[in-house]
């Protein structure tokens, strides 16, 4: 039984990806990261992409993460991404010719949230709710009933504060607006404090590139439901997008 597929994800400023061993939801290649195309253009993003399979000499299954709404294999919304992707099968349009089968296309949260609830031990015990934030270029975030995906959220955009949540909280606003640690720490904190009275969580996972700075802000962070860092840091999207190839949510 294959265990191995190839994780791409797909975001606002960067295209990372690995080989994943989906049964332990490790890297078992080196990780590559390669700039997201100015303006993500579609074909400019499916140029970027193919370079990187070549680069890889991958030809095996693969799963994608992308920052969108995907419905059915199709692209509703546009974000961080141009907006000619609206209306795309995304999957069939990424498909690289001599190159591995694209077996699923998901949006970008969502992967992370799966590979969170697959191999983070408080997220697999917890029968309540679970929220996962992930926050670099944008602020997405993947809801799981039970154990149970609610798929597409994006609740990043919800407006807090009379903005835009992504666009006042992420961390391109942080470094956009020179914010300190701090400041931009209530400024997150006060989204997620938003995101809590909606959907009380009993748990919530803080995923993305920012995870991995955690001890930069975690001490003016302030929420009701237990919060830990994602210690998949930000190859959460990789792993969820590599074991949904071989295991599609």
């Amino acid at each position: 039984m294959n265990t191995q597929a190839l994780g791409i994800d797909i975001g606002g400023s960067g295209i990372k990806a690995a080989v994943v061993n989906t049964t332990t939801g490790s890297l078992v290649s080196e990780r590559i990261r390669i700039q997201t195309p100015p303006g993500a253009y579609p074909e400019d993003v499916r140029q970027a992409l193919a370079g990187l399979l070549e680069q890889l000499q991958w030809s095996g299954p693969l799963g994608i993460a992308f920052p969108a709404v995907i419905e059915k294999g199709i692209v509703r919304t546009a974000a961080n991404i141009d907006r000619s992707w609206t209306g795309l099968d995304v999957r069939q349009f990424l498909q690289i010719e001599g190159r591995g089968p694209v077996q699923a296309v998901l949006n970008d949260a969502d992967a992370a949230g799966l590979a969170l609830m697959r191999h983070v031990p408080e997220a697999r015990s917890c029968s309540g709710t679970v929220l996962v934030i992930t926050v670099g270029t944008g602020l997405g975030t993947a809801l799981f009933c039970g154990g149970r995906l609610v798929p597409n959220l994006e609740l990043g955009h919800i407006e807090v504060h009379g903005t835009e949540a992504e666009a006042w909280a992420s961390d391109a606003a942080r470094r956009r607006e020179d914010l300190s640690w701090e400041k931009w720490a209530r400024r997150l904190s006060s989204v997620i404090e938003t995101l809590e009275n909606l959907l009380w969580p009993e748990l919530i996972i803080l995923g993305g590139g920012v995870s991995k700075k955690i001890g930069k802000f975690a001490e003016f962070l302030s929420t009701r439901a237990l919060l830990i860092p994602s210690p998949l840091q930000n190859n959460a999207g990789i792993i969820g997008a590599a074991e949904a190839a071989l295991t599609p949510p």
